[in-house]
C-alpha cells in the first residue's frame, strides 16, 4: 500500500483530527511513516490564528514538496478555509481541503486525478455534524483526545476562528460516551476532552451542558481506573456546579485553563471579550478556595492595538495578585475579515517584546511557587514514559511533572509519588515512589 505522512500545525484540536484521518488511513491499510521520509502522499493540517502560523504552514507545505515532487501533497484544516486562493499558488499542492470536508480526505485522494488539482472549502453550517470517532489501536500510550464541540460564535475582535470553523456544532453526548468507552478499552488512562469553544458544549442541541455530559460520563465509567481533564474553557462558562464537581470527583484533573487575554477593563471590551477584570478576579480565587491544590492555568495577549503602557499595567497587575500556575503568552497578530484587521496599533514590535518577556518572566515565578507549594505532598502521577537513564517520567492530575525511580517499567500505570525536589533550571521535579495502582 502507498505510504502517507502527516504533519500538524496549530491546537489540540488540529492534533485530534490528524488523528483521526490517520486511523483511517490505517484502516484501509496505508502505511503511515515519517513527516522527514520520502512518502507517496503527505498531508499538512495548517494553522491560521497568527500570521506566523500561516508562515508556518506554507513552509512545511513546501518542504513536502521537496521531500517528494512526485508525491500527493495535500493542504487541509484552516488555512485552506479562509485562504485557499493564496494556496493555490503553490506550485505541486495538488489538494486543498478546509475544515467542513477534511475529514473525508481519505476518499478525496483516492479519488484524486493527476491531470486536475482539487480545491474544497466551501462554507461550514450548523448542519456539518461530528462523527464519533472509534480507534482500533493506541496511537499513544497513556493520553487521548475527544473532540467535543467544534466551531466558536463568540467574534472576539481579534480572533479568526469563528471565519475558520463555523458555528457551534456539538457531538451527541451518546457518541462522546461511545468514544471514551472505546478509549479506555484500548487502555488509555487519562481523556481530555476538548473543543474549539469547549464551555458551548451542548448549546445547539439543547437539555444539556458541560456539567452535564461530565456527570454522564462519570455516572457510565465507574469501573474504569482513569481521569478526565479539561481543556481550555472560557471564565464565563465556568460554573458553581463545575467547580463543585472537579472538587468531589477524584477523576476529574484538578487543572482549569481560563484564557484572560488583558487584565485591562477597556481592552477586553474593545476584543469583545464580555467579562472584566474583577469578574476574573473572583472566579479564580473562588476556584483557588474551593479545590486544594487546583493549577489555574491563562493566556494573555500583548499588544492588542489598544493596549497602551497603562492597560499593560492593569494586566501585571491583575496577574501577580492571582494564584495562576502556567501562562501562555502570545503577541497580538491582525487576521484579515476580524474587526481589530485595521485597528492602528499604539505598541510597535519591540514593545510587544518586551511585554511579552515581563510576562513569562512573571509566569516562571507563578510556576516554581506553584512547584514550592506542592513539594513535600503525596500525589498519584501517571506515568507517561521511560527516561534514557532508565528513570520515569509522569504528570499529576494538577499539571506537575515528576521523574522517579522504580525497578519495573510503570509507563502507562498510576503510582503514588511524594515530591520531594525540584531542580530550579527546569522546574521539574523529583519524586519517591510510594505506591502502584494498575
Amino acid at each position: 500500500m502507498p505510504s502517507v505522512a502527516f504533519h500538524t500545525l496549530g491546537c489540540k484540536v488540529n492534533q485530534i483530527e490528524t488523528e483521526q484521518i490517520k486511523e483511517d488511513f490505517i484502516v484501509k491499510g496505508y502505511d503511515i511513516v515519517s513527516f522527514q521520509d520520502k512518502a507517496d502522499i503527505y498531508i499538512i493540517n495548517t494553522c491560521t490564528v497568527t500570521h506566523i502560523s500561516d508562515r508556518k504552514s506554507r513552509s512545511i507545505i513546501r518542504r513536502a514538496i521537496r521531500n517528494n515532487p512526485d508525491a500527493v501533497v495535500a493542504a487541509i484544516g484552516c488555512l485552506p478555509q479562509v485562504n485557499a486562493d493564496e494556496l493555490r499558488k503553490i506550485e505541486g499542492l495538488n489538494i486543498i481541503v478546509g475544515n467542513r470536508d477534511k475529514a473525508n480526505i481519505v476518499d478525496i485522494i483516492e479519488d484524486y486525478d493527476e491531470k486536475k488539482n482539487i480545491v474544497m472549502a466551501g462554507n461550514i453550517t450548523k448542519n456539518d455534524k461530528l462523527s464519533p470517532v472509534l480507534f482500533s489501536n493506541l496511537h499513544e500510550r497513556t493520553r487521548a483526545f475527544i473532540k467535543i464541540q467544534d466551531g466558536c460564535v463568540s467574534y472576539c475582535s481579534y480572533c479568526i476562528v469563528p471565519l475558520t470553523r463555523g458555528p457551534v456544532r456539538s457531538k451527541s453526548p451518546e457518541d462522546v460516551l461511545a468514544e471514551l468507552v472505546n478509549l479506555l478499552d484500548l487502555g488509555y488512562k487519562e481523556i481530555v476532552l476538548t473543543g474549539i469553544h469547549t464551555g458551548f458544549y451542548g448549546i445547539d442541541i439543547g437539555n444539556i451542558n458541560l456539567l452535564g455530559l461530565l456527570e454522564l460520563i462519570l455516572s457510565h465509567t465507574n469501573e474504569y481506573k482513569y481521569r478526565l481533564r479539561l481543556s481550555s474553557i472560557e471564565p464565563l462558562e465556568v460554573t458553581d456546579g463545575l467547580i463543585s464537581l472537579i472538587k468531589e470527583e477524584d477523576k476529574l484533573c484538578r487543572h482549569l485553563h481560563l484564557p484572560l487575554q488583558s487584565g485591562s477593563n477597556k481592552v477586553l471590551q474593545d476584543m469583545n471579550r464580555r467579562y472584566s477584570r474583577e469578574y476574573y478576579y473572583e472566579l479564580v480565587l473562588k476556584i483557588a478556595e474551593t479545590i486544594p491544590d487546583v493549577a489555574i492555568a491563562t493566556d494573555i495577549m500583548v499588544g492588542f492595538p489598544t493596549e497602551d503602557e497603562a492597560d499593560f499595567e492593569d494586566t501585571f497587575a491583575l496577574i501577580d495578585t492571582l494564584p495562576l500556575t502556567h501562562f501562555h503568552v502570545f503577541k497580538y497578530s491582525p487576521r484579515p475579515a476580524t474587526k481589530a484587521y485595521n485597528l492602528k496599533s499604539l505598541v510597535d514590535e519591540k514593545g510587544k517584546n518586551y511585554r511579552s518577556s515581563q510576562l513569562l518572566s512573571l509566569a516562571r515565578e507563578k510556576s516554581q511557587i506553584f512547584i514550592k507549594d506542592n513539594l513535600g505532598k503525596t500525589k498519584k502521577l501517571l506515568v507517561e514514559r521511560k527516561l534514557d537513564d532508565g528513570s520515569f517520567h509522569g504528570l499529576t492530575d494538577n499539571y506537575l511533572e515528576v521523574n522517579f525511580v522504580a525497578e519495573t517499567d510503570q509507563v502507562g500505570d498510576f503510582v503514588t509519588v511524594k515530591l520531594i525536589n525540584v531542580d530550579k533550571d527546569n522546574d521539574l521535579i523529583t519524586g519517591n515512589l510510594l505506591e502502584i495502582k494498575r
